[in-house]
C-alpha cells in the first residue's frame, strides 16, 4: 500500500495575538505567568476558530475588555523546537481610549502586568523574534499593509 502523502504535511498550530497602541503610539506588551519574556495579548486558536476569533477571544480573556479588533498587520511561520510549526497571525487593535485602559483587568492565572513601550525599547524587553514582529506590524499599522514574515523576517 503506497505511503499517504498527508503524512508529510506540516501540522501547524496557529496563534493569534493583538497589537495595542496607548494615544502615544507605543506599543503594548503583557507579562504572562507562563512565559520568561513580554508577550503581546492572544494565545493559540482553539479548533472551529478563526485567527480573528481567537484574537478576540483571548483579549476579552485576558485583559477583560472588547475593543473593535481590525485588520491583520502580520503573519509569521515561525516553528520552535518545542512546539514544532507554527503560524502566527498579529492583529491591529488600534489605540486604546482612556475607558478601555481604565476597564482593563488582567486574568490573574494568566497575565502579571501590562506596560506601553515605545518602538525602540522593544527589543530590550522581549525576544528577538517577536521584536522582529512586532517592528513589522507597527509599520503594516501605520502603512496600511501586511507582512508576511518567517521567523520574525520579511522573505522579500
Amino acid at each position: 500500500m503506497p505511503e499517504d502523502p498527508a503524512a508529510s504535511f506540516a501540522h501547524a498550530r496557529a496563534a493569534a495575538g493583538v497589537l495595542f497602541f496607548d494615544d502615544q503610539d507605543r506599543i503594548m506588551l503583557v507579562e504572562p505567568t507562563y512565559k520568561n519574556y513580554l508577550d503581546v495579548p492572544g494565545g493559540y486558536v482553539e479548533r472551529g476558530e478563526t485567527p480573528h476569533q481567537a484574537a478576540t477571544r483571548e483579549v476579552a480573556e485576558e485583559l477583560n475588555i472588547r475593543p473593535n479588533i481590525g485588520r491583520l498587520l502580520v503573519t509569521d511561520w515561525a516553528p520552535t523546537e518545542t512546539e514544532g510549526d507554527k503560524i502566527l497571525f498579529l492583529f491591529d487593535g488600534g489605540t486604546l481610549t482612556p475607558a478601555q485602559l481604565k476597564a482593563i483587568r488582567l486574568a490573574p492565572t494568566e497575565l502579571r502586568a501590562y506596560a506601553f513601550y515605545d518602538l525602540a525599547q522593544i527589543h530590550t524587553h522581549t525576544i528577538p523574534r517577536l521584536a522582529r514582529r512586532l517592528t513589522h506590524a507597527h509599520t503594516a499599522h501605520h502603512n496600511g499593509t501586511c507582512h508576511y514574515l518567517e521567523h520574525g523576517n520579511p522573505i522579500i
